[in-house]
């Protein structure tokens, strides 16, 4: 059986009110279960300010590393929203005033409405697609491997979801979570080995404190639904056999 390739995804989260704390970043969580429920990997987040020349090297650095890039954030009507003029330059073609795009914002606002403040949602780089806004109007656009969307949530999360039947992916990755009442010193040797005979898994542990104790919970990730229930199998008898016992999930917190 054909191996499958893995197909990965980067995410660039662009703005300075996220870097200052004024804004809580809440598009990386739903874009990142999207991808992997199509089977994209995502590999790689960033958090970039407002400053032309970094968004310009991340959009460079990611879109030759990964095979898709989406960036939130950016494409509105003020002064600070400068991302479609960066991934032009990244991409060494013009910022164009795409003609679809304009047409699309003449019809949605009334006479006298477009302003110039406004027009600049209807930038593109040259040769961009573009890419549905149904709540707002104003469209992302899409240049090569890169996928550029609107940082508000609502309409981030509608352009994905029109968006995501061009996106070619792999085979989805699953997970199993298992949990215990047992130090992460404690399992960590076994845990290691674990991992080494499951190199195809991702093994993960994050710890906790619940109900007075110290413990964790162990997330097996892969593509076949037999080697984690394999590995599943070997990481309950490991904990057993440090004298606690296996919760499936996660445990209640009380």
């Amino acid at each position: 059986m054909a191996e499958t390739r893995i197909v990965t995804a980067a995410v660039l989260i662009i703005g300075n009110e996220i870097l200052s704390g004024r804004t809580q970043d809440v598009n990386l969580a739903y874009l990142a279960k999207r991808l992997n429920a199509i089977g994209v990997r995502l590999r790689e987040a960033r958090v970039i300010a407002d400053v032309e020349a970094d968004i310009v090297d991340a959009v460079n650095a990611c879109r030759t590393r990964y095979d898709y890039v989406l960036t939130t954030g950016g494409i509105g009507p003020t002064h600070d929203d400068i991302t479609a003029e960066c991934v032009a330059k990244a991409f060494g073609v013009p910022l164009i005033r795409n003609p679809e795009a304009f047409a699309r914002l003449n019809r949605h606002y009334q006479p006298g409405m477009l302003n110039e403040a406004r027009l600049r949602m209807a930038n593109t780089p040259e040769g961009a697609t573009l890419i549905d806004n149904p709540v707002s109007t104003a469209p992302g656009f899409q240049i090569g491997n890169v996928f550029v969307l609107a940082g508000v949530p609502a309409i981030m999360q509608a352009m994905f979801d029109g968006l995501k039947d061009r996106l070619v992916g792999g085979a989805p990755v699953l997970s199993r979570t298992v949990s215990a009442f047992v130090p992460e010193g404690t399992i960590a040797e076994g845990l290691g080995a674990l991992q080494g005979r499951y190199a195809d898994l991702d093994i993960g542990s994050y710890p906790y404190f619940r109900q007075g104790r110290y413990g964790a919970s162990f997330v097996l990730r892969g593509t076949e639904p037999a080697r984690i229930d394999g590995a599943a199998a070997e990481l309950r008898a490991l904990i057993t056999g440090l004298g606690a016992d296996p919760i499936e999930g996660e445990p209640a917190d009380r």
